[in-house]
């Protein structure tokens, strides 16, 4: 069989990874850097990698992140109240193994949304899936399909990604069937997925912002005995990068 037919091969078995690395894989080969296990071996691994990436990229677009912040790009020079030990064991990812949920308190601008994200997106780089909504689309998503009659599907929809991610909980009331269809999400994802909550409200203060006490109760429980819980402080982020902008260039 010819080079080109080769080719056509790779392409109609949809093996862009070989089909990539092939010329450059046959070079070397015709050099004879290498033997026909090596040239083989080294196609494969072409192919694999290419599937992971491919793979890794598609969980990203199907998380709805909005900014794919990651841990690396994370400022410890602002005092956050989080230390580098609880960034290095959020990346190693073993809260998710254990299927515990990760509550992010925090006042506007001071970076629970880029560490839920961040979390997020480390475990779509490690091969889990994840879904981002902000509290807001969330509820407006369960009205609509309860409209519709997909809610009890919505349901089970929600609980199959291995983290999802609540932005922005306490912008606004719950009614009553707002707040049990909130518990009822919980309780599906209790099962071994986690979930990220970013809220500006203290646990102890949900019970203001959800409409049935006895449904609040359940859901501060559920978290204050399970959840890890991250207590943000400082300036806004947004106030510390205009700072930044503002000194000198060699003091930046």
């Amino acid at each position: 069989m010819g080079t080109v037919q080769s080719k056509n091969l790779m392409q109609e078995l949809k093996l862009n990874g070989m089909l990539e690395q092939f010329e450059t894989t046959l070079a070397e080969a015709a050099s004879g850097g290498l033997g026909h296990a090596e040239f083989l071996d080294l196609l494969l691994q072409s192919e694999c990698d290419y599937q992971r990436k491919r793979k890794t990229e598609n969980r990203i677009k199907n998380s709805k992140l909005p900014h794919k912040w990651v841990f690396e790009d994370f400022d410890y020079t602002a005092n956050r109240s989080v230390t580098k030990a609880q960034i290095k064991d959020l990346m190693t990812l073993k809260w998710l193994d254990q299927g515990r949920p990760i509550l992010i308190v925090g006042q506007t601008g001071v970076g629970k949304s880029f560490i839920a994200e961040a979390a997020a997106m480390q475990a779509c780089r490690h091969g889990k899936t994840c879904l981002w909504m902000d509290i807001s689309g969330l509820l407006e998503t369960l009205s609509l399909s309860k409209t519709a009659g997909t809610y009890i599907r919505l349901r089970e929809r929600l609980s199959k990604p291995d983290i999802l991610v609540i932005d922005d909980f306490g912008m606004r009331k719950l009614t009553s069937t707002e707040a049990q269809d909130l518990c009822e999400i919980l309780e599906a994802r209790s099962h071994g997925r986690s979930t990220i909550i970013t809220t500006q409200l203290p646990l102890d203060h949900w019970i203001e912002v959800i409409g049935d006490p006895v449904i609040a109760d359940a859901i501060i429980d559920r978290l204050k005995h399970a959840a890890i819980q991250f207590n943000l402080k400082g300036e806004t982020y947004r106030k510390i990068k205009a700072k930044k902008l503002d000194q000198p260039e060699g003091e930046k």
